[in-house]
């Protein structure tokens, strides 16, 4: 008998245009995933309205992301890929959990403390309560492993304690994920703050590269990527605008930051940020053509979205139904 697959669950927000980030941080190794897990990739464009979206714009990224999960190699017929707004159990079970989670636990969340110093009162309901939408996302597939960045982990804890605390109240009902690390994954920095992650919400242009920048803006941005005085390509924490763009190249060709310090002895700052830019541009490419060829083809997007809105109800609702049951709600009617 085969032993079945753990599950292994991840969402992409569709609140801003995906960045190289995206791409060698998360969507790369997704594909690595495919094989060897069950997994859900899902547009979580529920996450996306906690702040005010343009409505074109929403409809126009959800379907470019999923078309860049598709074009970056994700295989719809090996995977689950949807739209979270289509498998209503992620609001319900959502719900479910916000009545059994607590306001001391998600105003230490680390983003939502961060955002509300900025906002002060007029921060949104939503902004406060996401995470607890993401513990659903999680929880109610029975996901084994989620992978996560440093920036959620500690969302990740709080779907855990959820789950855990449900289970405890009303049986067992959850699988209680872990953290999925990959074995090699690059967090990419900003281009001109290595400080800080490479985002997309970044006011600076020539900060991030975007999965869909044309080859000569990528070109452009890489000429102006933040280096140093030393002039000497190091990977070392004393060159971080170095550091950063070792590891994009290590993550684009698969090799060790030690050969291209090797490759690159007696060489300049210019001839290195060429090969990164070149790299950059011949694995976007490919990516980019496929995203344009697969948005034409409305039809094609909506049969993948259908058939995986299809599989995760499913999937969701068996969950969302022992929730209910345990909860004390009543189960509707049969039809």
């Amino acid at each position: 008998m085969e032993n079945k697959k753990e599950i292994i669950f991840s969402g992409i927000k569709p609140s801003g245009d995906l960045t190289l980030g995206n791409y060698l941080g998360a969507i790369k190794n997704w594909v690595k995933l495919q094989d060897e897990y069950d997994c859900l990739f899902c547009v979580v464009d529920l996450h996306a309205i906690t702040v005010k979206q343009i409505p074109a714009d929403l409809r126009r990224r959800t379907l470019e992301v999923l078309s860049i999960y598709i074009a970056s190699g994700i295989d719809p017929e090996k995977n689950t890929l949807f739209i979270q707004s289509h498998v209503p159990a992620h609001s319900e079970a959502s719900w479910l959990l916000t009545c059994n989670s607590y306001m001391g636990e998600l105003s230490r969340m680390t983003q939502y403390k961060d955002k509300s110093q900025k906002m002060g009162e007029s921060i949104g309901a939503g902004l406060f309560n996401y995470p607890i939408l993401m513990a659903a996302d999680i929880l109610i597939y029975n996901t084994n492993l989620v992978p996560v960045g440093t920036d959620q982990k500690q969302h990740l804890e709080l779907a855990r304690d959820l789950g855990i605390r449900f289970n405890n109240t009303y049986s067992e009902t959850f699988v209680i994920p872990e953290a999925y690390i990959p074995k090699a994954g690059a967090k990419i920095m900003d281009l001109q703050d290595s400080s800080k992650k490479m985002s997309k919400s970044d006011t600076n242009p020539n900060g991030f590269i975007l999965i869909m920048d044309p080859p000569e803006v990528i070109r452009k941005k890489i000429s102006r990527a933040v280096t140093d005085n030393i002039g000497v390509v190091n990977y070392s924490d004393d060159q971080p605008g170095v550091k950063n763009l070792i590891n994009i190249l290590c993550a684009i060709k698969g090799i060790t930051p030690e050969e291209v310090v090797k490759n690159f002895e007696g060489k300049g700052y210019a001839e290195f940020k060429n090969v990164v830019a070149d790299a950059i541009v011949e694995e976007l490419t490919p990516v980019q053509e496929k995203v344009k060829s697969l948005l034409k083809d409305k039809t094609y997007l909506e049969s993948i979205y259908g058939k995986g809105a299809e599989k995760a109800s499913y999937l969701a609702n068996k969950t969302l139904r022992k929730m209910k049951k345990k909860i004390g709600l009543i189960p509707e009617a049969k039809k």
